[in-house]
């Protein structure tokens, strides 16, 4: 069943254009429809568009939007464009500077402005990590402590067993896990069955028992692992994220500290197909993780854990 991009990007566009300047429509409205939109459709069809993927089609669009808007503070159009007006914007405006490249090199194909440059930043490399000990311990509370909520406990898990993103853990569904005898249950995850541990299969039994009962599901709709409020929708990643951190069990360096280890036994490329991730991104993980990186999280704050 083809999956259709949650929530639909067109709903989304049609209430964010009515509070925008007209002469700015006639630019974001092509822009959106025929360039964001239209790619959307085409993973949605592959199966590939994630809620992660649909926040990021909306920051390019929001992205588009300031750059009209500053512009016009500054009295410029397209047209009047230079590069030195370009390279001021990708100084000022760090935070939304990548999200303005679609826009700007849809707007530079198609002749709106003069060839100019902006380039992605330079990667960073990731700054949050826990030591052994705590992560060792957040693990055994996820798989041993009762008193955690169940979803709480296999995110938990799949985050410090498998580098897993809470953008991925939220698309799992039902179907992807699977048992194949009394003693070995697996999970798909980006196409390749990874067997679980029995505690954390255990979880995943009891939660989706218990999310059937609870949870009404539409028919001929995908029955997910974290089911949302709305029936047939996943969690929303940035309320989970929310949530492991009330319990005390951050995500991110739990994530960034998980992949670390990952790549001490696994190849970078291997990574990449079972996390989702790209494989320059693996690489670029590889090489901090070739640098002594004990070392490296020595020279971090022990209690860095949120």
């Amino acid at each position: 069943m083809r999956r259709k991009p949650r929530p639909p990007l067109t709903n989304w566009l049609a209430r964010t254009l009515t509070g925008i300047p007209s002469h700015h429509v006639t630019l974001i409205r092509p822009f959106a429809e025929w360039h964001v939109i239209r790619d959307a459709r085409r993973r949605s069809a592959r199966g590939r568009y994630s809620f992660n993927a649909y926040k990021g089609d909306c920051g390019n669009i929001r992205a588009a939007i300031q750059f009209l808007a500053w512009l016009d503070a500054r009295r410029l159009t397209l047209p009047t464009l230079e590069q030195g007006h370009l390279d001021t914007w990708s100084i000022s405006k760090p935070g939304v500077r990548t999200r303005s490249i679609p826009f700007i090199r849809w707007a530079t194909a198609r002749r709106l402005i003069a060839d100019l440059i902006i380039d992605h930043p330079t990667s960073q490399l990731p700054g949050s990590f826990q030591v052994e000990d705590v992560h060792q311990e957040e693990l055994r509370r996820c798989l041993n402590d009762a008193s955690l909520p169940l979803d709480v406990r296999i995110t938990g898990a799949l985050i410090r067993l498998y580098a897993l993103p809470l953008t991925r853990i939220v698309e799992l569904t039902a179907g992807q896990f699977h048992r194949a005898d009394d003693e070995n249950a697996y999970l798909t995850i980006n196409r390749h069955p990874v067997v679980l541990p029995p505690k954390l299969a255990r979880l995943i039994e009891d939660h989706l028992h218990e999310t059937t009962t609870l949870h009404r599901q539409p028919q001929d709709t995908e029955r997910f692992l974290l089911p949302g409020q709305i029936p047939g929708r996943p969690r929303n990643p940035v309320g989970l994220g929310d949530t492991m951190k009330r319990h005390s069990l951050p995500a991110r360096a739990a994530r960034n500290t998980a992949m670390m280890e990952a790549l001490t036994d696994l190849p970078p490329i291997v990574i990449s197909d079972l996390v989702g991730i790209s494989p320059v991104t693996a690489a670029r993980w590889a090489r901090l993780a070739g640098d002594n990186w004990s070392d490296y999280l020595a020279t971090r704050q022990p209690a860095q854990r949120r």
